[in-house]
């Protein structure tokens, strides 16, 4: 691999900051110019094919303590906004609370780059193919803005990010998730998360898919949430599908009317490796086989 230079020649500049305000007051300081990095897979692949420029300053944040853990507390499951993907995928707690997280971190890239490409900066990128997993888990997003820690709703956070009401120097410091509370013994609960790419493997996404969902004895569907993504598309909550789903009884002729619905509400973008219809009808095909296959398993 090539060394990565800016436009003029220079590498640019590596500042280590010890805490997150140092790191944020750097960032106000050199503004456009400086790009916070940790793993910086991400942020590489964009210099490698053209589509960034490479800054004059690279703010790495792996000095930072604290915020490269996964802990498991009486009431959520903490994950630090450093934590590598290679540990997500072999993280027991990850395992038993969120293992469509788990799922997804297993699918992106190859293990080299999962050692050293990190939750936070996937996240942070706004399209990271983590985040639709995210979404099922109604996770919420803790961030630093230069004097409080601010929690939101990961939705919330998403529409500030993608309407460019997110301040530049904001920091992702932490992911938290809560266990999910079974209703009663009657009920049981199914996670998915997958993803088509244009190879078989290693290959960024074209689509992903995620869906949580609960299941009572007579295949009634309760608390469905359902997320899609992709590519460097937005990812988004599929509410009209998780509307037509809540209190249904499955049954297979549900599943073409469940199809339509994915293709009309799902927004995604045409690119030249796959059209916005390849990638609604891709979306549609994904749910309505993974809901067949779950449903079908247990009759």
């Amino acid at each position: 691999m090539g060394v990565l230079r800016e436009e003029d020649g220079r590498l640019p500049d590596v500042i280590q900051p010890r805490s997150l305000h140092e790191a944020w007051e750097r960032k106000m300081a050199l503004g456009d110019s400086a790009r916070y990095v940790a793993g910086g897979t991400l942020l590489r692949t964009g210099w490698e094919s053209g589509t960034a420029l490479i800054p004059k300053q690279l703010i790495d944040l792996r000095q930072i303590s604290g915020l490269a853990d996964i802990t498991q507390t009486e009431f959520y499951l903490s994950l630090g906004a450093l934590v590598p993907l290679s540990q997500c995928r072999s993280n027991e707690h990850l395992q038993a609370v969120a293992p469509a997280l788990q799922e997804a971190a297993r699918c992106i890239a190859a293990p080299s780059v999962r050692n050293l490409a990190t939750l936070g900066g996937n996240i942070a990128s706004g399209f990271g193919d983590i985040l639709p997993a995210l979404l099922v888990y109604d996770a919420e997003l803790i961030s630093f803005d230069g004097k409080f820690m601010t929690t939101l709703p990961l939705t919330e956070w998403l529409n500030n990010h993608w309407s460019g009401m997110k301040p530049a120097a904001d920091l992702v410091a932490e992911i938290r998730i809560s266990p999910a509370r079974r209703e009663n013994p009657l009920t049981d609960r199914f996670e998915i998360f997958r993803k088509v790419g244009r190879r078989e493997a290693f290959t960024p996404s074209l689509v992903t898919v995620a869906i949580s969902a609960w299941i009572d004895t007579e295949h009634r569907f309760r608390e469905v949430r359902i997320a899609a993504g992709g590519g460097t598309g937005r990812p988004q909550r599929l509410r009209r599908v998780e509307a037509m789903l809540e209190d249904e009884v499955y049954t297979d002729s549900l599943l073409p009317a469940l199809y339509e619905v994915v293709e009309n509400s799902f927004e995604t973008y045409g690119d030249p490796f796959a059209t916005e219809l390849y990638k609604k009808k891709t979306a549609g095909n994904l749910l309505v086989a993974e809901l067949w296959k779950v449903m079908n398993r247990r009759s």
